[in-house]
């Protein structure tokens, strides 16, 4: 079996990249993962430049607590402190979850074994740094390093596949920012509040509130730190 998820990965991985919906990449994943013991996953945009790391969850599914009850987007990343690892995590790495006599004990480990719920959290790294990540779990996971290697692979396809499909492609868009949009852009990627930038350039507060959700817009943004990460690579704003 183990020998087959590096066989299949190459081909998972090519599925997945011309799937054309997000259905579709749910389907070749959970195929995929299913022998290796995993069906649970969530699959998000993250960023490291906010104390909430998740941007966007593009899927969850499964009975992450182990309570018999599939998980919603926000129950998940206000109850997984694992999300919050990845911030330090440089490569995938195993954690296992299990009930103590404090409530719900989260550990990262080398290899998971015993009782309890046990997930791969893979970040996914671009140009700009951590861009997101998939985490999939399961009671009986398959935590080899060949199955590691091949799910990493298949993981990385399926987050920007799902980005593609979800998010604004910055090559198709044609919307420029204004001088203005980019300097307030700019100073709020420094990490200066709105109430300073407002000061420094003679605006209202509201007047700049206004300005950074007609950038989301140009952008395709859903979050200003999104319109960031944009911005940046289009070379609107440097960082």
């Amino acid at each position: 079996m183990t020998s087959a998820a590096g066989d299949n990965a190459f081909n998972v991985t090519l599925a997945v990249e011309h799937a054309g919906t997000l259905t579709a990449i749910e389907e070749t994943v959970r195929a995929y993962s299913a022998p290796f013991g995993y069906d649970r996953f969530v699959l998000f945009s993250a960023t490291a430049a906010r104390d909430e790391v998740v941007e966007r969850i593009y899927w969850v599914e499964g009975d992450w607590f182990d309570d018999g009850e599939c998980v919603d987007a926000d129950t998940y990343i206000r109850r997984c402190p694992m999300t919050h690892h990845i911030l330090e995590a440089k490569e995938p790495f195993f954690w296992t979850k299990t009930q103590g006599k404090k409530g719900e004990q989260y550990r990262v480990v080398r290899a998971p074994r015993g009782d309890g719920i046990h997930g791969l959290q893979i970040p996914v790294f671009g140009p700009l740094g951590l861009e997101g990540a998939m985490s999939l779990g399961g009671e009986r996971i398959n935590a080899s390093s060949t199955v590691r290697l091949a799910l990493t692979l298949v993981a990385t396809a399926a987050f920007c596949a799902a980005r593609r499909l979800l998010e604004a492609p910055v090559a198709e868009m044609s919307s420029q920012l204004s001088n203005r949009e980019k300097e307030v852009l700019a100073w709020i990627a420094a990490g200066r509040r709105q109430a300073d930038i407002a000061a420094t350039l003679g605006l209202s507060q509201r007047t700049v509130e206004n300005h950074l959700r007609r950038i989301r817009q140009r952008l395709g943004a859903t979050t200003t730190a999104q319109a960031i990460r944009i911005a940046v690579h289009r070379g609107d704003i440097e960082r």
